[in-house]
């Protein structure tokens, strides 16, 4: 897609408006093509996400792109003859359609699609096609309306029954990738809360149940239960924060992590060769292709660790009690 469009004059969002729907009248983007996201267009332009929003924002209204679920935006089935033509209002009205479930899904859509940054209530009326002030009939701000959508994400998986048969280890593996899982789909829910302040939504605490009920009954004072409760949530957790940050490096550095990697060899390597890390030396040159950094290996790995170690902990309390 060509850059060279727009005029030199005009603010950064109206030359990315203009480069894309020339790529759209020029046919180098059809209906259904995806179009870059904000991460891309500020990776690609050099501009914050906020400007790349803008963008994507003027495209919509236009009605030359069109947001998908699980898919991200593309060109619209049909586009205008000219930039000037906007597409006719839907049937019914999308303002009496509207609604908190269909605004939080909205939301989640875009935050999975462009990350977190790229959330906005003026972003998520444009993308619903309605009034900028409309969604503020059913939530407030912006900061209510995240924890919505977290609430609404973590409940997407709840696999736990009461009378569900297994062990406190079988039942402690099936919440933490269950956690996994989620984190996996919706890279953004790792970056709302901190352990010293938690995420207080209903559908969370449903998997915080499931795992201190599988802790209880095994003779643990209710303060070494929290503390392994709090241990086996920040393993899931702190791995991954990773998935969205690393989502965002790339987006401002216009590099993948292989890239990245490339770029800072010589520095590597002047640490390798500098004789003051000997041991890092030798387990880093013992790669034969390089170290693959992994995530969902290094939670198996982890939570297999943490519960291999919490097992005569847990069962030894058992069988004093």
């Amino acid at each position: 897609m060509t850059k060279a469009t727009g005029t030199v004059g005009d603010p950064p969002y109206l030359r990315i408006v203009a480069a894309i729907r020339r790529s759209i009248a020029d046919g180098e983007l059809v209906p259904g093509d995806r179009v870059p996201s904000t991460r891309q267009i500020a990776a690609d332009w050099g501009v914050a996400l906020a400007t790349a929003t803008k963008a994507l924002t003027t495209l919509r209204l236009e009605g030359l792109v069109e947001a998908r679920p699980r898919i991200g935006t593309v060109v619209a089935g049909t586009a205008p003859a000219t930039p000037a033509r906007r597409r006719p209002s839907p049937a019914p009205d999308p303002e009496q359609e509207l609604g908190l479930d269909r605004i939080v899904r909205t939301a989640i859509d875009i935050a999975d699609a462009e990350g977190l940054a790229a959330l906005s209530m003026r972003g998520v009326a444009a993308r619903l096609g309605v009034a900028p002030m409309s969604t503020y009939r059913y939530v407030p701000s912006k900061e209510d309306l995240v924890l919505h959508m977290a609430d609404a994400a973590f409940g997407e998986e709840s696999p736990y029954r009461s009378d569900a048969a297994g062990d406190w280890r079988t039942r402690i593996e099936l919440g933490a990738r269950t956690l996994w899982g989620l984190y996996r789909k919706h890279p953004w829910l790792a970056q709302l809360s901190s352990l010293t302040r938690p995420l207080l939504v209903p559908n969370l605490m449903v998997h915080g149940e499931w795992v201190l009920g599988a802790l209880d009954g095994h003779g643990l004072d209710p303060t070494t239960l929290f503390d392994i409760h709090v241990l086996l949530y920040s393993h899931v957790q702190g791995l991954a924060v990773h998935l969205e940050m690393e989502a965002h490096a790339e987006a401002v550095t216009g590099q993948s992590e292989d890239q990245w990697m490339d770029s800072h060899a010589p520095t590597l390597r002047g640490l390798v060769e500098s004789g003051r890390f000997p041991t890092f030396a030798k387990v880093v040159g013992s790669f034969e292709n390089g170290y693959d950094l992994r995530l969902d290996g290094l939670f198996e790995f982890g939570l297999k660790a943490l519960l291999d170690g919490l097992t005569p902990i847990i069962e030894g309390r058992e069988s004093v009690a």
